[in-house]
């Protein structure tokens, strides 16, 4: 079982009372946490062309570890021997990009060949143009992504490790795509005010929809339903969007559900897609289960790292989704770039971890 989440922290630094469980939780246990975060430091001219801050970093790694294990220090969870222990793997940081991925302490073993690989985006490779409606920038900038990135070679059991991107069996691309609905400020307000979720997703779906059809970008990849509110952009420690509450223009943004959580290959079968109710960051968190069907590393037998057990009484935020077709167009921001993490195992399917910054 497979637990994906991705967060844009506003450019804030986590206080120690900061509880991630209500993000991290699900029904069961998973066997892989990949959490990809955005905005770790805030990104100003000394953040970006200076020194990289690793501060808030640390300290978002020592508030996973004390939600997974129990502890603030260590990788274990011996204060509660039952519970599964995870493990940090491998993280990155990338100004104010950082993604991890934790493991399940007894499958350490049977993980291996976990690679990193970066891309820039944006004016010399840093600054990035933010602008609302620029699909054309937001399809180049994956284009880019997903020729530029590049894997060193290796044999492993009868084949070659994967080169690029799209040579894995099984890829996930994650994080804030800043994505907006074409609508406008009072239509979006009133919907806001009914609920009404399922009118706000069509003005989202509109442009997606036409740029798939086009084949302009993410041909093949796949969403799972939204049965949530747009995730952007909230007043801080606020229920409320600013959008309801800021009387100017020149402030106003309208919501959106910047925040998504992609997928492709077959492998890969959604359990759930949901949103945190953290009031930290202008952004809710998002996060999805998949099971991940691979084969053993000690045998060429295929089977299952953990089998899905059904929910008979699914909860409002647990349930399961239908996977559906979707292009998803990523945004672009102060600092773009791409960071990718490879977990194959041998002769089996392999897996990538994509996370485009908004």
């Amino acid at each position: 079982r497979l637990f994906v989440g991705t967060w844009n922290v506003g450019g804030k630094s986590p206080h120690d009372g900061l509880n991630l469980k209500d993000w991290l939780r699900s029904p069961s246990p998973s066997d892989i946490y990949v959490l990809g975060f955005q905005e770790i430091v805030p990104l100003n001219a000394g953040n970006v062309l200076g020194p990289e801050d690793s501060g808030p970093a640390t300290k978002w790694l020592s508030l996973i570890r004390q939600a997974l294990n129990g502890t603030k220090s260590g990788d274990d969870g011996s204060k509660n021997p039952t519970k599964p222990r995870y493990r940090l793997m491998v993280s990155k940081q990338m100004v104010g990009i950082f993604l991890c991925v934790w493991v399940r302490a007894d499958l350490n073993e049977h993980i291996s060949n976990l690679k990193v690989s970066c891309v820039c985006r944006g004016i010399m490779g840093y600054l990035g143009n933010k602008k609302e409606g620029d699909e054309v920038r937001r399809n180049s900038d994956v284009c880019e992504i997903l020729k530029k990135t590049r894997f060193n070679n290796h044999s492993y059991g009868d084949s070659l490790s994967p080169e690029t991107i799209l040579d894995h069996d099984n890829i996930v691309w994650l994080g804030d795509l800043n994505y907006r609905l074409a609508t406008t400020h009072v239509e979006t307000c009133e919907l806001l005010e009914r609920n009404d979720w399922e009118a706000l997703l069509e003005k989202d779906q509109v442009n997606l929809k036409l740029e798939q059809k086009a084949g302009r970008i993410f041909s093949g990849w796949e969403e799972g339903s939204i049965h949530f509110a747009p995730t952007y952009k909230y007043l801080i420690d606020s229920d409320y969007y600013v959008a309801q509450a800021c009387k100017s223009k020149d402030k106003l943004r309208i919501p959106a559900w910047c925040d998504r959580i992609l997928w492709k290959g077959e492998a890969l079968k959604q359990q759930w897609y949901v949103r945190g109710e953290s009031k930290f960051s202008d952004h809710r968190p998002v996060s999805s289960s998949f099971v991940v069907n691979v084969r053993a590393k000690e045998s060429n037998v295929k089977k299952k790292l953990v089998k899905s057990s059904s929910c008979r009484k699914p909860s409002s935020r647990f349930c399961p989704t239908k996977s559906s077709p979707s292009t998803i167009l990523p945004g672009v921001a102060k600092i773009q770039a791409e960071e990718l993490l490879v977990i194959p195992a041998t002769a089996g399917p392999r897996l990538s971890f994509c996370r485009p910054v908004h």
